[in-house]
Parts: structure tokens; sequence; C-alpha cells
């Protein structure tokens, strides 16, 4: 496990590596652009901009993040300016493993222009990176929680938007992760006879995550862990409360028999 963070937060330095490269990098297209032959006002900056559009559709991104970048630095005000910050974002997205970067042109745009044409894409591609960047269930869900975030707040400002349908699908799988991980958490809490702590995750399932699949059976441990306890009395009013979930599943049989027996066991003694 602590080998994986430690890859984790590798490629995370790299990243910010990269970021760094790239500053220093415009600074000194800035610099030579005062003190070389060739000052800013003498680049022909349509023909940077086509030329990473052309290297883009290539496939040659470090070329087209160079071309974009020119433009970028000194034509923003232009009416080339947002169309650069969005294909320079684009260039970064679409190399793939660089997606913070992209995150981090995308967000310049809708900050710099926010009446910009590119403003809802960039929003949507942002999602889009967080998306891809969620980690499998039991690694850190930084990522998962900002990725729903982002996801809600499209949705919530382009309710006619043709990528509606797949934010909210893409919301219900992260979703459904982060109640995995909350519920596995919760499973590991028990067999450490940590039943608060256990009770604790089960209940971020049933208030955080009500729509995936995981419900019933967390309200199920929830009665286990106060059993557990020896809290018979809240354990069943918690029963009597969220019956339903339980009688969804039909497991009412075999919790009925934890309150005769007083303890918690497994359905195959009930057999």
């Amino acid at each position: 496990m602590r080998g994986k963070f430690q890859a984790q937060n590798l490629i995370e330095r790299t990243i910010l590596m990269r970021i760094a490269v790239s500053l220093i990098f415009c600074i000194t297209i800035v610099m030579s652009g005062c003190a070389g032959n060739k000052s800013n006002r003498d680049i022909d900056y349509e023909s940077e901009y086509e030329k990473g559009k052309i290297a883009l559709a290539k496939k040659k991104y470090v070329r087209a993040q160079d071309h974009f970048n020119r433009v970028v630095i000194a034509a923003s005000h232009t009416e080339l300016g947002d169309d650069a910050m969005y294909y320079l974002g684009e260039s970064y997205f679409l190399s793939k493993n660089e997606y913070l970067l992209a995150i981090a042109e995308y967000d310049r745009l809708i900050r710099r222009m926010p009446f910009s044409t590119f403003v809802e894409k960039a929003r949507y591609r942002i999602c889009e990176s967080y998306v891809i960047m969620s980690p499998k269930y039991f690694r850190d869900q930084t990522y998962s929680e900002k990725a729903i975030e982002k996801l809600q707040e499209f949705i919530d400002d382009y309710p006619n938007s043709d990528k509606r349908e797949k934010a909210q699908e893409d919301m219900l799988i992260l979703r459904r992760k982060l109640s995995n991980k909350a519920y596995e958490s919760g499973i590991l809490y028990m067999k450490m006879e940590e039943y608060m702590a256990a009770m604790l995750a089960f209940k971020q399932v049933t208030d955080l995550y009500y729509d995936t699949d995981h419900i019933e059976l967390a309200h199920m441990k929830i009665i286990a862990c106060h059993i557990k306890r020896d809290e018979f009395e809240q354990a069943k009013t918690y029963y009597d409360t969220n019956y339903k979930h339980i009688e969804k599943i039909k497991m009412d049989d075999l919790v009925d028999a934890w309150f005769e027996q007083k303890r918690v066991f497994d359905r195959i003694e009930l057999e």
C-alpha cells in the first residue's frame, strides 16, 4: 500500500515539475521576444495558431503546446486568445497523463474569458479529467470527490447540454465507488471489533450514498453493530425505523433471529 502512495506522490511531483518547466518556457519566450531579433509583435500568431492545430491533429502534442503557448503568452487579448487557451488545454488532455496541466489551462480560460464560446467545453473537459484521474475505491478519493463536485456544477449550469446524460452516469459511477469505499471500511472496522467506527462508516453510506447498491446492507450492518455493542434497545429502534430496507433484501427473518438470540450470526446458522 505504501508503494502505491509513493508512486502516486511521484506522479504528482512529476506533474508539478512539468508545470514549472512550462512556466520557465513561457518566461523564456517572453524574454527572448524582448531581447531577440524577432519581437512578439513580429510573430505571425495566426500562423502559430494554425501550426498548433495541425500538430494537434497529427497527435504531436508537445509541438502543439509550443505553438499554442506562443499565442497565449502574447496574443491572449486578440480573437485567437480563447481559442489558443482551449486548444492548449486540449494538447495536454489528449496527450494522456497530463490532466492536471489540462485542468490548469481550461480553468485559466474560464476565469479570464467567462463569455468565450469554449467555456462549456472547457468545463466539461475539467469534469472528464477528474473522472479519468479517479482511482480504485481503496485509494484516496480526492479526485473522485472533485469530479462529483464539478459534474454537479456542470449539470446545474448547463441543464440542456448534450453531455448532461453522460455527466449523470459518471456521477453515479463515482458515487458507487465512494459508497463501496465507505462500506468496505465499515466491514474492516467490524473485523477489528471497532463497532462505533464501523457504524460511522455505514452511516456515511446511508446518509450520503442512499442511491447506491450498498444502502440496504449498510442499514443491516448498523443494526449488527448495535447488537455487538449490547445496545439492543438502539438496535430495535433502528430496525423498526428502517425495516423496509431489511425486508427489501429479504433479511428480516435473520435480523429477527438476532434479537431472539441476542447475537449476530450468518444466515447459514439460521438454516
